[in-house]
Order: structure tokens, then C-alpha cells, then sequence
């Protein structure tokens, strides 16, 4: 057999991503508990992963067990800022605590300063869909910076915006006031004024800070690249979910499918690339789909799928996203800010982790300046939408109990991260379906 090993650069950041909706539990005062509460999702959050219980300690031990030395978490507009004229200096010692409790074991702290979830007074002034949300959402980070910044200098504005604004404004499944693609390029437009506003508040809050956003990329092809309608779709498609953002941080134009919008406080504002990157998705024209202006995404049927079909297994792409970024952003250093995949039996992720780490690590090898890799998600939460029905975490939860229960891919995990690399050994032990993939003789 052969053996051999994929080691990654000194100081490369290993960790896990949550977001507080989604692990906290009981957070009554947003859009999404609300949302939960009128039928809209499968399942409501309820208590969640329990977190704000204070079971972030236990969790917070198996992810520095595991040799995880970093985590990416975020905080919760609607606790911090119940009303529009109060603060929970609590909620401030909440999060002050948690952060604290990851300088303990060592781990280094992301923070993520929205994602998705937004607090209720400001859902009912339509929040942002509006530029009144700007100046607000500048003062909620320089409060939140102010509080944490002893604790974290690596923060993250906003989460996956596209996803935020197209789920909300176009798809339906987000909460939303009102719904047209017209008004998701509106919101996407503030959120970049938003972003824009608070880099250079949290860079004069604390200089030595490094500042980005969570980029949901999504690589797509055409079905066939000789029919002139697919690719004219794919091209639609791929720039109307890609590109808003990065158009504009690059240029201060973001461009999208109704035209483009001069932005130009938002150019140059990153530190860093946040890039999640789950799958590829194949893309035909289709009339009998206006939804998606008469486009269709898909898998391919002989694709590796998850369980719930939500997640096709292909690794190439992280490896295609990263040398995009790098195109895009010459020089800017890149965290993979998410990556994994749903599988409450686990067959797959071990897999799915080792392929897509072994891509990651071909990018280094071409020097592109990829600094670390938080897998989505240390323990099973709530995902959204979709509720309870998917299963992303390496640590299994139990509703009822509360009970954290290890998979297998959680073992494979920690040995990647105290190694700093992934191994033939590790290969053979935990997915040995593709070891003649990643160790070819």
C-alpha cells in the first residue's frame, strides 16, 4: 500500500462553523422564530443545540479535543439589540464568555456579525430592503466590536448575501416582506453598503483587525457546451448567484441581472476572502421553468449524492472556487469558511471531508494563499428551511436529550487537524472507496 501524506503550511487554521440561530435555541426575538412558528419550515429550532444553556462549553471541549485550533461562530443581532433603542449589556457577557472560553483552549476566534437572522423590529420596517438598515447595521458592529474586540480580531460582516437575499426575495423559503428579483438586487446593494460601512468601522474600532464576508460560491456548467442556450443559461444563472458582491468589492460596480449599480464605498473593502463552497451544479435552458428564468440546476444522475440528494459530492470544485477567487483577488488571502455535507448515517462525509481537504491542498501547493478551513458543522443544528431533516454535524444530536453522540467522521477529522494534513493511513482507516483517488500508484 502506498503511504504518504498532503501537510498543510505552519499557523493553517482548522476549525468548524456555527451560526447562533442555528446552535443557540430559544431566540424568540427575530424573524426566523417567527417564521418557524407560522408553518414555514420543517420543524421549528426550538432549543436547538442549547447553547446559549451554556452547552457550548461541551462543545467548545470536543472541537479542541478533536486538535481544532479555530471556530467560526457568530452572534445574534436580536439579543444584543432586543429594541431599537436598547442593549442587553448581558448578551454582550454572553458572547465576551464564549469567546473567552476559545482563547482558553486555544482555539482562534472568527465572528460572523449576521447571518440570516434578523431581530424583529427591524423585520417589520422591511429591514433590508430599505438604506435605513445601513446606518443601523453599522451601529449593532461598533457596539458588538467594541464589546468582543479583547477577544477576536478576525471578523466576518455578513453571510452568504446572495443566499440571504435570492432564498428571501426570490425563492420564497427565506423570510421576506415583499418578493421580486428587482428588490433581492436592492437588498444585496445595502448589504454591500452595509458591509462597506462596517469594515471602516471596525478598522477604526480596532486597526489591526482583519475584516471579510462569507461568499456561497456556486461553480456551474453548462449541460452542453455546444448548445448556445445552456451556456447562455449557465452564464445567467452563475452571475445572477455569484457575482453580485464580488463585482462590486472589486470594482465598486455590482453587477446583476437587471444592470449594474455603482457602489464605489464598497471597493477594496476585504481582508480576506470567506468562501463556502459546498457543490457544482449543472445548468440547462429549460421554458417549462420561469421560476428560474428558464433555467434549470441539477445533478447529474450518475453524481455521488448525499442522503437527501441536497449535496452532490465533486472535490474538483473547491478547487476551481479557490483558483477563481484567486483570479478575482489577486493576493487576498482565502479562509474556506464553510464546506461539508449532510449524512446523518455518515457514510459519505468521511469521503466528502477527505477529497475536498486533498483539494484544498492542491491549491496551497500552487501557492494560492489559502490560511485555513472550518468545516459546516461540529454538532447537527438547524438548518433553516430545511429544518431538522439534515444532519451536517460531525458530533450527532438528540433532540430530546440533548446527547451528543461522535461519528466516525469527527475521528477522521481530529486526525486531519492534529496532523495538519491527511495521510494514506487516515485514507485506508475511514474512506478506502477512494483511496486510489487520492493515492494513486
Amino acid at each position: 500500500m502506498v503511504q504518504a501524506s498532503y501537510h498543510f503550511p505552519r499557523g493553517f487554521l482548522w476549525g468548524t462553523a456555527t451560526a447562533a440561530h442555528q446552535v443557540e435555541g430559544n431566540n424568540t426575538n427575530n424573524q426566523w422564530w417567527q417564521w418557524e412558528q407560522t408553518g414555514h419550515t420543517n420543524g421549528t429550532s426550538g432549543l436547538a443545540c442549547d447553547w446559549w444553556g451554556g452547552r457550548w462549553r461541551e462543545d467548545f471541549d470536543r472541537a479542541a479535543e478533536g486538535g481544532q485550533n479555530a471556530h467560526r461562530m457568530s452572534v445574534e443581532w436580536s439579543r444584543i439589540q432586543p429594541t431599537p433603542d436598547t442593549w442587553d449589556e448581558d448578551a454582550l457577557e454572553h458572547y465576551r464568555l464564549m469567546l473567552r472560553g476559545l482563547r482558553e483552549r486555544g482555539m482562534t476566534a472568527l465572528v460572523t456579525l449576521h447571518h440570516f437572522s434578523d431581530p424583529l423590529w427591524l423585520y417589520e420596517q422591511c429591514g433590508w430592503e430599505t438604506e435605513a438598515v445601513i446606518p443601523l447595521f453599522e451601529k449593532f458592529v461598533r457596539k458588538v466590536v467594541g464589546a468582543l474586540k479583547e477577544y477576536c480580531t478576525l471578523w466576518c460582516t455578513i453571510n452568504e448575501p446572495n443566499v440571504y437575499a435570492l432564498s428571501g426575495y426570490v425563492a420564497g423559503t427565506f423570510p421576506a416582506c415583499n418578493k421580486g428579483l428587482n428588490i433581492a438586487m436592492r437588498v444585496q446593494a445595502n448589504m454591500l453598503r452595509a458591509h462597506a460601512a462596517a469594515y471602516r468601522a471596525i478598522h477604526e474600532i480596532q486597526p489591526e483587525s482583519r475584516v471579510g464576508y462569507a461568499l456561497h460560491y456556486r461553480p456551474m456548467k453548462a449541460k452542453n457546451a455546444w448548445s448556445p442556450l445552456d451556456v447562455w443559461m449557465r452564464n445567467i444563472q452563475y452571475n445572477g448567484i455569484n457575482m453580485a458582491f464580488p463585482s462590486a468589492i472589486s470594482t465598486g460596480v455590482m453587477k446583476s441581472p437587471l444592470g449594474s449599480v455603482r457602489i464605489p464605498e464598497a471597493k477594496g473593502t476585504q481582508d480576506y476572502l470567506g468562501l463556502n463552497y459546498y457543490s457544482v451544479d449543472t445548468v440547462k435552458f429549460d421554458i417549462t421553468n420561469p421560476n428560474e428564468m428558464f433555467g434549470r440546476r441539477y445533478y447529474p444522475a450518475d453524481s455521488d449524492l448525499s442522503t437527501t440528494k441536497f449535496i452532490a459530492n465533486i472535490p474538483e470544485g473547491i478547487f476551481d472556487s479557490i483558483k477563481w477567487a484567486v483570479r478575482t483577488y489577486p493576493n487576498l488571502p482565502i479562509l474556506i469558511t464553510e464546506n461539508g455535507v449532510e449524512d446523518a448515517e455518515d457514510k459519505m462525509r468521511p469521503r466528502y471531508i477527505a477529497q475536498h481537504i486533498h483539494q484544498v491542498w492542491r491549491a496551497v501547493n500552487f501557492n494560492f494563499p489559502v490560511k485555513g478551513y472550518f468545516h459546516w458543522s461540529l454538532v447537527d443544528n438547524f438548518e433553516w428551511e430545511r429544518g431538522w431533516t439534515q444532519r451536517f454535524g460531525l458530533w450527532a444530536l438528540d433532540l430530546e436529550t440533548q446527547k451528543r453522540t461522535k461519528r466516525p467522521s469527527a475521528d477522521l477529522y481530529a486526525e486531519i487537524c492534529k496532523e495538519n494534513g491527511l495521510t494514506s493511513e487516515m485514507v485506508q482507516k475511514y474512506c478506502p472507496e477512494v483511496f486510489d483517488k487520492l493515492f494513486p500508484v
